[in-house]
């Protein structure tokens, strides 16, 4: 089990917020608000040599607030080239700059479904662009009541997809994609505990490309849980709970047990 970095920007600001909260009129309940601009996180994550992590543009595409996200994820990149993928409002016309600005991937959800739905025309455009070897698909889900069943959701995880995360939808979208991204989105941010089941299905599907979980990790109880019940073949992401987006867990404690 790996550690991946992060690093979520909103407002041109680092900041760790409640995953599911995220709304365009009201804003986002907010965690924390970092005193370090993006920079000094690509910095330290160069430092201690953890490639492989993500950098999240929170706000809307289009946006004078968007365009912010991407100067701070640019001075990350620039202290940390190559060391990591970004993700947040990526379609066919921006992919090739944000790769050409230093990122290792492009990571999508929304662009690639359309009216609930994969397009996979749209998905092989962006292999077309990039290569399926610099494309990373984010697959965060919610579980809907009504079948108990997780489905991937899209626009900042306000919108259900028609497509169930399962192991089915796993293999078919491996043959697309370099990594996955999972954020159980119902847990994202609140630092009150892992989703076991989902991290227990990611585990049963062998990780036949690299898979990253994020959510809800708020001790190192959590971890070890992530290690068991995704036998070892999942990667984790902290971000609330870690001591340098002000958490209790201590971030070089965390990078050592993850070794």
């Amino acid at each position: 089990m790996k550690f991946r970095p992060c690093i979520d920007i909103h407002d041109g600001k680092v900041k760790q917020i409640v995953g599911g909260s995220l709304d365009d009129v009201k804003g986002a309940d907010t965690n924390y608000v970092a005193e370090h601009g993006a920079e000094y996180y690509g910095r330290l994550y160069r430092n201690c040599n953890i490639p492989g992590g993500h950098i999240i543009l929170l706000n809307k595409a289009g946006t004078s607030e968007y365009l912010e996200d991407i100067r701070a994820a640019s001075e990350a990149m620039k202290e940390y080239p190559g060391g990591f993928m970004i993700g947040g409002g990526v379609t066919d016309q921006n992919a090739e700059e944000y790769i050409k600005l230093g990122a290792s991937h492009v990571i999508v959800t929304s662009y690639v479904f359309r009216d609930g739905e994969i397009d996979y025309e749209r998905l092989v455009s962006l292999i077309n662009l990039v290569g399926k070897d610099h494309l990373v698909l984010d697959l965060s889900c919610r579980k809907k009541a009504e079948d108990g069943k997780y489905y991937i959701v899209t626009d900042r995880w306000q919108k259900f997809t028609n497509t169930v995360l399962s192991l089915d939808t796993l293999d078919m979208l491996s043959e697309y994609a370099d990594e996955y991204l999972i954020h159980a989105v119902d847990v994202e941010g609140k630092r009150s505990g892992i989703d076991g089941e989902l991290i227990e299905l990611l585990g049963s599907w062998g990780a036949k490309i690299p898979v990253t979980y994020a959510g809800g990790v708020s001790s190192f109880e959590d971890l070890r849980l992530i290690k068991e019940l995704g036998k070892d073949k999942i990667d984790v992401t902290v971000g609330s709970a870690l001591s340098i987006f002000g958490g209790d867990m201590d971030f070089k404690e965390v990078l050592d047990f993850c070794i």
